[in-house]
């Protein structure tokens, strides 16, 4: 679930939110911290799956951005890998400061109403972006650009808006074409994941945090994702060349409305 939803734009977090609470899951005997764990755990296979797809272009931005470090390779300015590297940092930064601010906030998980209506209103917001027109790609990536995708990254730290919906439905509004968005979106989430991974992991106190007889699930969990976010991220790329998101806004309002239904009948 986590690694198939972490970058379709459905929202993963909603996800890990919703499915437990549907069958009535309580794997973590209500141990909070263990349960936010598992979650990031689940987040770091889907790092690991996205890193093998987009590897090259990590390398690529990575080089260029240490090398601009050095004054000699500054000398005509930036060039454009080193300019895009040091952006998609300083898109992460809103989430990564809304994260700690509200750290405590966020770790409830009893508002299933608000998930669903996150999930059905971002939904018709992505569908209504994606009919904008647009043609730009990740090199023209701007200050601005980076300013306005991580603020509406760190929007998505609420489960049900949709980190992956969010970004791409801001990077469609400011005129990037639907492959790019969606690739700005990915490229976007590495370090903002990598970052909630490693703070996660020393919150707990690293592997002496995971109870021994859970150690096994924790990494088979970690396998699944990285599978299937490889998969998920090779097959949204190559899905967005010949299709709109209309598809996901539907599943969106369709899975909010059944959250609903739930609701008013249990």
């Amino acid at each position: 679930m986590q690694g198939l939803t972490e970058f379709l734009p459905v929202s993963s977090s909603g996800h890990l939110q919703l499915v437990p609470w549907l069958f009535d899951w309580n794997d973590f005997e209500d141990n909070q911290e263990l349960a936010n764990a598992f979650d990031v755990a689940l987040h770091m296979g889907t790092l690991v799956g996205a890193v093998a797809y987009f590897w090259s272009d990590i390398w690529r931005y990575l080089k260029a951005g240490l090398g601009s470090l050095n004054p000699a390779n500054r000398a005509g300015g930036l060039s454009t890998d080193a300019r895009v590297a040091w952006l998609l940092i300083v898109a992460t930064i809103p989430a990564g400061i809304t994260g700690v601010l509200l750290e405590e906030v966020l770790k409830s998980d009893d508002k299933i109403w608000l998930t669903a209506t996150a999930l059905a209103v971002f939904g018709v917001v992505l569908a209504a972006a994606d009919r904008l027109p647009g043609d730009r790609d990740v090199d023209s990536f701007r200050l601005k650009d980076a300013l306005a995708v991580g603020i509406g990254q760190a929007l998505a730290l609420q489960p049900g808006v949709s980190r992956s919906g969010i970004t791409i439905t801001v990077a469609r509004v400011l005129k990037f074409d639907r492959v790019n968005a969606a690739r700005l979106s990915f490229l976007m989430s590495l370090p903002i994941i990598a970052g909630a991974g490693l703070f996660k992991y020393l919150d707990i106190g690293g592997l002496s945090g995971i109870p021994s007889d859970m150690k096994a699930a924790f990494a088979a969990g970690m396998i699944a994702s990285a599978i299937t976010g490889f998969l998920a991220v090779w097959g949204l790329i190559k899905l967005l060349a010949k299709v709109t998101f209309d598809g996901f806004a539907i599943y969106r309002v369709v899975a909010a409305i059944g959250v609903f239904i739930v609701l008013i009948i249990r």
